[in-house]
């Protein structure tokens, strides 16, 4: 199956969801390259960029559940590069 690079921009607004998406992250690990997260004291949000590396439907469902998560916006830029790995 083709597996696609990209990047899922995550803002979390209600810190008490934390732990769903941190669950939900631990169990998409094996297609996550890295996380970058800040935390935006001042206006009380964090800011989470994860790198995956999966098929399409796998990241577009990781996404999908993150942004169902209450408090939590998410948003998928997908690269071009493709592999048949």
């Amino acid at each position: 199956m083709a597996s696609r690079v990209a990047v899922i921009s995550i803002i979390v607004e209600n810190n008490d969801s934390t732990e769903q998406l941190n669950s939900l992250l631990h169990t998409y690990g094996e297609y996550i390259i890295g996380r970058m997260g800040i935390p935006y004291r001042q206006r009380g949000i964090s800011i989470i960029s994860v790198a995956v590396d999966a098929p399409q439907d796998v990241i577009s469902t990781l996404s999908g559940k993150i942004g169902n998560i209450n408090g939590i916006s998410a948003k998928t830029v997908f690269s071009n590069v493709i592999s048949d790995e």
